[in-house]
């Protein structure tokens, strides 16, 4: 199973944005693929939270538009995934191992959340991923535009 991170969600947003055009391409061909994909709920709650922000865009996304958005994927046969019952103990082993603190924790809670539902890999265009090597990752918008 494939998950999602923000960045690729947001990039696939707003037209504005560098790699919009790619990252849509991506997400359109991970929907039509037929393989099986997900959602961490943290992306979806960062993901409007992120759209809606006025210091983020000048003319943010309307709630109403950020929320639908989110809906129009869950309509795409996409897997959301919540903390498992492993959960406290995969990210203590991630944030033992990578010594990550800090805002970097947001990270490792996306990285054990994939790890506890059996995430085969990530897309994301986030580095910081490489803290958390248990979990495969791919830019996807890598040789794209």
């Amino acid at each position: 199973m494939i998950a999602l991170d923000t960045n690729l969600l947001i990039y696939a947003h707003r037209e504005e944005v560098p790699f919009h055009r790619a990252a849509l391409e991506s997400l359109s061909e991970l929907v039509r693929s037929g393989r099986a994909w997900a959602l961490p709920w943290p992306c979806v709650h960062e993901f409007i939270s992120t759209v809606t922000n006025r210091r983020v865009f000048p003319e943010p996304t309307p709630v109403g538009l950020a929320v639908d958005s989110m809906r129009e994927l869950v309509a795409a046969d996409v897997r959301l995934l919540g903390e498992s019952s492993a959960h406290l103990d995969i990210l203590d082993r991630l944030l033992t191992i990578s010594s990550v603190t800090g805002p970097r924790v947001h990270d490792a809670r996306i990285a054990a959340i994939c790890i506890g539902h059996g995430v085969s890999e990530l897309w994301t265009a986030d580095r910081d991923f490489s803290y958390f090597p248990e979990l495969r990752t791919r830019n996807p918008l890598v040789g794209r535009d």
